[in-house]
């Protein structure tokens, strides 16, 4: 038997954003699994669409033996703190110093993690790992289609595999993919490697693989892995809110020979750059995405969503500012829904006033981000609830959800969805465990850039990019970066980083 030692550690670092990641964040469960280690990996990720899992899966017919060691990941924020990543890394390390005749290990990663006192968490990660198990060691490591890939990682790593959908429902595929990869080395040895960068970011509302010009990159990335002679290719976007050097998409190749590793390598970076001008699209602002909705919306019988991009979870946002909130209510919409205000105590006062009652307070803006403040009003409460419910959508396929106690407030003509747990709003169960079904709406404002596309696009008319307050801007121009490389276009087609 072929032995693996298999690990996880997860983060996207919003380095803009108002709140770091502790070990809380780690260890507890919120839209996937917590803090998890030895043999409890099988159980907890069997089925759920994570690297991991699909790794596992594959990990059988393959006829590997898996050591399983731990898995944790955190919804994305600001720096991870340091003491966190030394403890969990340091876990890590000796749990698998502890292995004895392995002939490979397997992490997932996500590739954007930034840290109190790394830029490259996956990179220094890395370091020490092959310091552990030496320069001969088949590691292979599952990335993110927004991590920001630098040379230490594909220098440090045997392949780098990332997803190829965004949103992210091939995540266990990707996982899979790095499974056969494993195999692949094993029987026959290292492979030729090449990293090539552009020299411009891409805000993550038009990295959507649903769309050109992304859609068809991502048909290049394909084509040219079925080309005789190369094993694995990838192209990520990056992560735009990271302020490090090597910020930006990149694309790594791997081949039988430098030489194909190079070719291939060359043709899909240029291809990247001349996709350049296409990543672009209009955004709207709160009142007049509110104004036009409110107008479109008895001309369909499926619901406009209004995606509040810039204070997106996913991308780092705590999930609390309610500029989109005050421009419904402003509005006068009518059969409208904001999800997930993320404020652990507006729905624990929820919950103490109980179902039907009226309670006066500010919802939200409690993270501190400077300019913004609670929405204050009497709101009655609708529906409450637990937070622990089974995913339906493609993208968190598979996973219980566990987002604390929940609660659904109704003011005017609009009903907010409040988590105790900061999740992007990207499956439709998250508003039926409320008993609001999502397609009857006329209006959904969701707190998500792009994931939503997976579950709510098929029911969606129309969809509208919003740029309502939040820490990751659609413009990256807003963002004050300071450690960029010099050169680099903040937009694409946009001004040069000066430093």
């Amino acid at each position: 038997m072929t032995r693996i030692a298999i690990g996880g550690f997860q983060h996207e670092t919003n380095t803009f954003a108002p709140v770091k990641a502790t070990f809380r964040d780690f260890e507890q469960a919120d839209g996937w699994p917590g803090l998890t280690r030895g043999a409890d990996i099988f159980q907890t990720f069997n089925g759920i669409n994570l690297p991991i899992a699909g790794f596992i899966e594959a990990a059988g017919p393959l006829g590997f033996d898996l050591e399983p060691t731990l898995w944790c990941s955190a919804s994305p924020s600001a720096h991870v703190e340091r003491d966190v990543y030394e403890t969990i890394v340091g876990e890590l390390l000796e749990r698998i110093a502890a292995l004895r005749n392995i002939n490979g290990i397997y992490l997932d990663l996500h590739g954007a993690m930034v840290t109190e006192h790394l830029d490259d968490g996956e990179g220094e990660l890395l370091a020490r790992l092959r310091r552990l198990v030496g320069p001969d060691m088949p590691i292979v490591v599952s990335l993110d289609l927004h991590a920001n890939v630098t040379q230490r990682m594909v220098d440090l790593a045997s392949v780098l595999v990332s997803c190829r959908t965004y949103p992210h429902v091939d995540l266990a595929e990707s996982g899979a993919a790095s499974a056969q990869v494993m195999d692949r080395l094993v029987r026959h040895g290292p492979l030729a490697k090449a990293r090539r960068q552009a020299d411009f970011l891409v805000p993550l509302t038009w990295q959507c693989t649903l769309i050109d010009p992304a859609k068809s990159l991502y048909a290049a990335v394909a084509a040219a892995e079925r080309k005789a002679g190369l094993a694995s290719a990838s192209f990520t976007f990056g992560f735009p809110p990271a302020d490090m050097p090597e910020c930006g998409p990149v694309v790594v190749t791997y081949g039988e020979t430098q030489k194909i590793a190079d070719a291939e390598a060359d043709q899909l970076i240029a291809a990247v750059n001349e996709a350049e001008e296409g990543f672009a699209g209009r955004i709207w602002q709160p009142s007049e995405a509110v104004a036009y909705a409110r107008a479109e919306a008895p001309k369909h019988r499926a619901p406009i969503i209004l995606a509040d991009t810039q204070d997106n979870p996913g991308a780092g946002g705590n999930a609390d500012t309610v500029g989109l909130l005050e421009a419904l209510v402003a509005g006068h919409a009518e059969d409208a829904v904001f999800a997930n205000l993320f404020d652990p105590r507006t729905a624990e006062a929820a919950h103490k006033a109980g179902l039907g009652s009226e309670i006066t307070l500010g919802i939200g803006a409690w993270s501190g981000m400077p300019g913004h403040h609670p929405f204050h009003g009497t709101f009655k409460v609708k529906a409450l609830g637990d937070g622990a419910f089974d995913a339906t959508g493609p993208f968190y396929r598979g996973n219980r959800m566990q987002l604390g106690l929940m609660a659904l407030l109704s003011i005017g003509g609009v009903d907010v969805v409040v988590t105790s747990r900061k999740q992007q709003c990207a499956d439709q169960a998250m508003l039926r465990h409320l008993g609001v079904e999502p397609a009857q709406q006329k209006i959904l404002a969701l707190k998500s850039s792009v994931h939503f596309r997976a579950d709510f696009q098929p029911i969606a008319a129309e969809i509208l990019i919003v740029a309502a307050p939040g820490a990751n801007p659609v413009d990256n121009r807003a963002l004050p970066y300071k450690r960029l490389r010099k050169g680099l276009r903040l937009m694409p087609l946009g001004e040069a980083f000066d430093g």
